[in-house]
């Protein structure tokens, strides 16, 4: 019998042989593990064939195990175990043909290594690569990359890294920015035409401007103002600003404000310095408010604190929120005032002050200013001298101590307190302030205020109480800015004459049953009359199906004015099935005075990155039974943001409003136009190269000089900046994407990018005899630099070329096996290609050598 040709007699036979084999076996299989480890040759042949061959290309590269081709690549960085950033690191090619990494010590310090430990590695250059292995530089430490998962793995002395707080950035990559002057602007203005109302025309700016040299920063913030013909000119603030990185403060000369969390805040024209806790890492830091309400036309919102306009916006119509207020204080009442296209008003006070704060043990924060108080606008008041300091303390895990003195010639006060924590309920703190004031009118008195405090979230029921507060005070008691009014008999004095009694406010938000509500308030009274102050608004929101459902109702009372109320109800419904990132709204109001309105609308966004919005509304109301229509956009160019506004009514009225937002910066690499900068920003430059856009910068592009400024970074902290390579201009590529900055305190810090402009292109490379230049060749080019391989049809890809450059050729060793070739892009044949990919043939020549 047989089975495939083999008789089942040789099968019994060979079974016989069994334990023969079995050694025969081994033996074949511990030679075959001894060949697998050794270094196998791989043959060009079998790639191509002879012809190949006979060419000798030169790929042992690729045949030792473990070697890849040097370059730039995005690797995950892995130390002792702890994932850092990714980082773009560079690699040259070991002795085996390995990668090895070009590490520098600014990585090291980035990636928390005790670098000011060794005195040699302290000592070179901080962004070069270091001499050598890492472990000549720092003893056991061993850097290893795993190409598969592109991870770099270092191993490293525990003792040679720093013992931090989880996110700490070490302070020696603080950058302190490049030499600029900038103005950072927001410009509005309201045009008003119609039968029914007299014309007007109304214009506003808001201006920060400074320049920083170093660590210096030097800023104004003025506002200017214009109705019809008149117009005027406010400087709110100047002041020259230092980190005191040692201390981790801010030195502060020349006008601004106190931090206002043990007393009131208080504006000065003198010195501060204030401990900055913007300096210490997120897990180690232990409150401008959301501004809410409702307009019922294209609107135009106002925020006044201290008396100074220090916002200003026009709105469409329907429920707004207002979270990007640059506010020139830590605490004082914002008044809002919101202005509809007929002109009406509607006001409301939103309560402003500092939460309890509770420190870390052993953690202290502090602030000391000497100067002369510096009155509200339009408030009539003494302008005093005065010294002011105060401290936090943590003492343990479950108490903070804290208190301040302030003292000039009228006027004394010591305040002490202290926060405990609740655990899981939140904090709470209590404070008492003795003070005795000589009043404007020779009176002398003194007396007490009590203050209570509480923050948290009460885990049971999901309750957020984002503030709550309650404070007394005695008859006889002033603060400092009460006790600076000048008395002068007349009724609107009255503040003067009759001082704070009860303050109560609070900010209470809870989730129900998959519906979130919030509600906000305050009352202020006084001693000696029954005029009260108070605001109150309140509000649900929730999602029925796809449709976002708001109820709100606010409350507001003057002392000298009638109170006024508001109830207001919003949906939204997307219109993503029919139109792309688009939505449908209503939103009804009705208020004390009986107007009510009926608001009908699309929002939506468009273009790639939804730089443009627009929001299209047709409303009725019942204030003289008018019928309105009005369109308002907005576009965020890489030059400004930009909005526009029309409101047309019934009554044959109508407004224009229009608005430009964005800043101006002059630095060392030109001057650039850019959307509004925020505290710090970054000034990008791309080698000139002009229309590249970033990662999560919505209309941010370079210009025509290659700048761009991207706005709005986190001081101390890092913040990555990424170029968009979706949308590159087809004449533009970059060696890298990704730069990672860490500005100071309102620096404008440099984010360099080095950019190919150029074009992309296919060539095909033969030489003289007609041959194709061999797979795996390296091709090299000068100017500009890149290098790029040789595929197996004689053709390599490169990126950001001119339309004529040359290329140096090399596969091999000897003189036969280099050549050069001289390209010119044909620019015909690259339309048909969808990526705009130019191609081209050329010749490659060998070179001419002396004595040939």
């Amino acid at each position: 019998m047989k089975i495939n040709g083999t008789s089942l007699h040789s099968c019994q036979a060979m079974g016989r042989l069994n334990p023969v084999l079995r050694c025969l076996g081994g033996i074949m299989l511990l030679a075959a593990n001894s060949a697998m480890a050794r270094e196998y040759y791989f043959s060009p042949s079998s790639l191509e064939g002879e012809a190949l061959q006979r060419q000798n290309v030169d790929l042992s590269l690729f045949s030792r195990s473990g070697a890849q081709l040097p370059g730039a690549y995005l690797c995950t960085v892995v130390l002792n175990k702890d994932r850092q950033d990714d980082e773009t690191i560079s690699f040259i090619s070991g002795k085996q043909g390995q990668l090895e990494p070009q590490i520098t010590p600014a990585m090291l310090r980035k990636w928390g290594v005790k670098v000011d430990r060794f005195p040699a590695l302290a000592a070179l250059p901080a962004k070069k690569p270091l001499p050598g292995s890492l472990g000549n530089h720092i003893p056991f430490a061993v850097a290893t990359f795993d190409f598969e998962t592109l991870t770099l793995r270092i191993s490293m002395p525990q003792e040679a890294i720093n013992s931090q707080s989880r996110g700490y950035i070490d302070p020696s990559r603080w950058d302190d920015g490049m030499p600029v002057a900038f103005a950072d602007y927001a410009f509005s203005g309201t045009q008003n035409e119609g039968h029914a109302i007299s014309n007007r025309e109304n214009q506003y700016l808001n201006l920060r401007s400074g320049i920083n040299i170093g660590g210096w920063r030097a800023r104004n913030y003025s506002t200017w103002n214009k109705t019809d013909d008149a117009a005027s000119w406010r400087s709110i603030n100047t002041y020259l600003q230092h980190d005191i990185d040692s201390l981790k403060a801010q030195f502060t000369a020349g006008e601004n404000s106190t931090q206002g969390e043990v007393f009131d805040s208080l504006q000065y024209r003198g010195v501060n310095i204030v401990s900055d806790e913007e300096m210490l890492p997120y897990s180690q830091r232990g409150f401008a408010p959301v501004i809410r309400g409702i307009a019922s036309t294209n609107a135009e919102v106002s925020v006044r604190q201290n008396g100074y306009v220090i916002y200003q916006q026009n709105v469409a119509p329907g429920a707004f929120e207002i979270n990007d207020i640059y506010s020139t204080t830590n605490s004082g009442d914002l008044e809002v005032t919101v202005k509809e296209a007929d002109g009406t008003e509607h006001r409301f006070t939103q309560p402003y002050s500092s939460v309890a704060v509770m420190q870390r043990p052993g953690k202290v924060k502090y602030e000391m200013t000497a100067g002369r108080y510096r009155a509200g606008n339009n408030s009539d008041a003494s302008e005093p001298l005065f010294v002011q300091g105060s401290a936090i303390y943590g003492v343990n895990n479950l108490m903070t101590l804290f208190g301040g003195v302030t003292h000039s010639q009228d006027y004394r006060a010591i305040n002490g307190g202290t926060g405990v924590t609740l655990g899981e309920l939140g904090t709470v703190s209590a404070d008492v302030t003795a003070a005795w004031a000589t009043l404007d009118n020779g009176k002398q008195s003194d007396g007490q205020s009590y203050r209570l405090l509480y923050s948290g979230k009460l885990t049971a029921t999901e309750t957020n109480f984002t503030l709550a507060s309650y404070r007394y005070s005695t008859e006889g008691y002033y603060s400092f800015e009460d006790a600076n009014q000048k008395y002068d008999d007349e009724d609107n004095a009255w503040l003067f004459r009759y001082n704070k009694r009860n303050r109560l406010q609070a900010s209470i938000s809870q989730n129900l049953f998959g519906s979130s509500l919030y509600l906000n308030g305050y009352q202020q009274d006084y001693w000696a009359t029954d005029k009260k102050e108070r605001s109150v608004s309140a509000g649900v929101s929730t999602l029925i199906g796809k449709t976002s459902v708001h109820l709100a109702w606010t409350y507001s009372k003057a002392t000298d004015s009638e109170s006024d109320q508001m109830i207001s109800l919003s949906l939204s419904v997307p219109l993503s099935e029919w139109l792309p990132r688009a939505w449908a709204n209503y939103n009804f109001s009705d208020s004390k005075q009986g107007y009510a309105s009926h608001n009908l609308g699309i929002n939506g966004t468009l273009l790639d990155d939804e730089r443009l919005s627009y929001s299209l509304q047709q409303s009725h109301t019942n204030h003289d039974g008018d019928d309105n229509s009005s369109l308002y956009g907005s576009y965020r160019s890489q030059y400004a943001s930009l909005n526009a506004g029309y409101y047309y009514s019934s009554d044959s009225s109508r407004q224009f409003s229009y608005g430009v937002n964005g800043g101006l910066v002059a630095h060392p690499n030109g001057i650039t136009l850019s959307q509004p900068l925020g505290d710090q920003f970054a000034i990008v430059n791309a080698s000139g190269a002009s229309g590249i856009r970033f990662v999560n910068q919505r209309g941010v592009a370079t210009d025509w000089q290659g700048n761009a400024i991207i706005p709005s970074l986190s001081a101390y902290q890092e913040n990555s900046i990424r170029i968009d390579t979706t949308s590159l201009p087809e004449d533009v590529d970059t060696d890298e994407t990704a730069v990672t900055v860490v500005p100071s305190r309102s620096a404008a810090v440099s984010a360099e990018f080095t950019a190919h402009v150029g074009y992309r292109a296919l060539i095909r490379l033969r030489r003289p005899d007609g041959n194709l230049i061999p797979f795996g060749a390296m091709a090299t080019s000068e100017s500009p630099a890149m290098n790029a391989i040789v595929d197996d049809t004689g053709t390599l890809y490169l990126a950001g070329v001119p339309e004529q450059f040359s290329l140096k050729v090399k596969w091999g060793n000897d003189a036969s096996q280099t050549c050069s070739a001289r390209v010119q892009l044909d620019s015909a044949k690259h339309t048909a290609n969808p990526a705009g990919i130019r191609t081209a043939e050329a010749l490659c020549q060998q070179e001419q050598h002396r004595g040939h």
